[in-house]
């Protein structure tokens, strides 16, 4: 919505911003004296479409009065457009009207480090979420005992509703984290959740992902991977998860058990079969940290096939699917 103001009339409350459901008591004054532009001849939009001739009552010869009650909310974030035309159709004056609903409190923060290196977060914006005006969020964070509060810069990286701290970020001190949200109605601001960098580490998935055959074993296949390089210079533990499915489903079966071992052998098989095997890692008891860690994304997917029944020959490798 952008407001007009040419010279010629006058739209009183300019820009207005109300809750839903209220009601709203404007006027359009003329000013001067323009051509065919006197009250009984003036009429009102809102978002283009011309408003009923019985939400507005003429005042004197120069003002024209608008009456709308119970209010909805904006159709767009930007301000519903109302506007004040001459009876050739002409715009006179235009005005922006904002109706919704104050912020709510955020909640559901959840922020994750990847590889001791940034931050990012998320948050759910409330009960309802829909305010129908633009609102703004913040996050905010500091250092728990001291320092300044820092405001994120970098949002919208994995969703609405998301934050990314690039660097500078303190090992082995809480920080403070939390959200406000402001728009024309009002502010709301989240809970503060304390956490430690190291309690909330994620990392890349296992790179180098082997999966071949087991010699001429028709219902197995062995997997390997390497341990994250950006956390080799750590002191951490990992767990690890495989899950694999057939060429020709979609239904993944997962394995729980690896714990920190570096390979796996999947058994029960079906021969003669294309398998697709994906891996990911869970660092945790980073320098001590006695919290579960946070798993990372799924490696790519790399396909094997299991011998044939009667088959002889070793095949060679899987081949990794981009």
């Amino acid at each position: 919505c952008s407001s007009l103001t040419p010279d010629t009339a006058v739209i009183s409350p300019q820009d207005p911003t109300l809750l839903i459901g209220s009601s709203l008591q404007a006027t359009c004054s003329v000013l001067g004296d323009p051509p065919g532009a006197t009250a009984e001849g003036l009429y009102w939009t809102l978002n283009g479409r011309r408003l009923p001739p019985e939400f507005s009552r003429v005042l004197n010869a120069s003002t024209l009065a608008l009456a709308l009650a119970n209010l909805n909310g904006s159709r767009q974030q930007s301000g519903d457009n109302l506007v004040c035309h001459a009876r050739d159709g002409s715009i006179l004056a235009g005005s922006c009207l904002y109706v919704g609903l104050p912020p709510e409190k955020p909640f559901n923060i959840s922020c994750w480090s990847k590889n001791m290196k940034d931050l990012t977060c998320r948050w759910t914006p409330g009960a309802h979420g829909e305010t129908f005006l633009h609102t703004n969020y913040s996050l905010k964070y500091k250092l728990r005992w001291y320092g300044q509060d820092n405001t994120c810069e970098e949002y919208h990286t994995v969703g609405p509703h998301s934050c990314h701290v690039p660097k500078d970020l303190a090992l082995f001190t809480p920080y403070e984290i939390w959200v406000e949200a402001t728009n024309r109605l009002g502010s709301a601001r989240s809970d503060v959740l304390t956490l430690d960098i190291l309690d909330v580490v994620t990392t890349d998935p296992p790179p180098d992902v082997h999966v071949s055959r087991v010699g001429g074993l028709e219902d197995q296949l062995s997997v390997r991977w390497v341990s994250p390089p950006a956390l080799k210079d750590f002191l951490f533990q990992a767990k690890y998860q495989i899950r694999y499915r057939v060429e020709d489903s979609v239904d993944w079966k997962v394995v729980d058990d690896v714990s920190n071992q570096t390979s796996c052998r999947l058994a029960g098989l079906k021969p003669g079969t294309v398998y697709f095997v994906q891996v990911r890692c869970n660092p945790f008891g980073i320098y001590g940290s006695k919290k579960a860690g946070i798993w990372s994304e799924w490696s790519h997917p790399t396909a094997a096939s299991t011998p044939r029944s009667g088959e002889d020959i070793e095949a060679p490798g899987g081949r990794t699917v981009i």
